[in-house]
């Protein structure tokens, strides 16, 4: 049917905020498209459109790659830390860490 739309959410979040909003367009829709269609854009200034990672559903994705029903595109914030990086400074410093990604209590160091 020539009338037939498709829904896709389109989701950015800040450490205290997160907004999902819904797009509704004619099937072929890119990833670049749904993001300027949303208005996410206008409402979240400090997104840098042109450096940043989009992904659909937690994995990165290219702005020219077609939508299907029912996505959700995602945009990224930079990292503030480098995770690599992180590790390798708690390592240095001789903090064990426990499985999960959170820091081991002193309790557990001594085991």
């Amino acid at each position: 049917m020539a009338d037939e739309k498709m829904r896709v959410e389109v989701a950015y979040a800040l450490a205290d905020e997160q907004l999902i909003l819904e797009v509704q367009a004619e099937p072929g829709l890119t990833l670049e498209a749904a993001v300027e269609k949303s208005g996410i854009l206008q409402r979240f200034p400090q997104i840098d459109w042109a450096t940043a990672d989009v992904g659909l559903f937690g994995k990165l994705a290219k702005r020219t790659d077609l939508l299907q029903e029912g996505d959700r595109v995602e945009i990224y914030r930079p990292l503030i830390a480098d995770p690599k990086e992180m590790r390798k400074k708690r390592a240095a410093e001789g903090k064990v860490m426990r499985r999960g990604g959170g820091e081991a209590a002193e309790s557990d160091k001594s085991t």
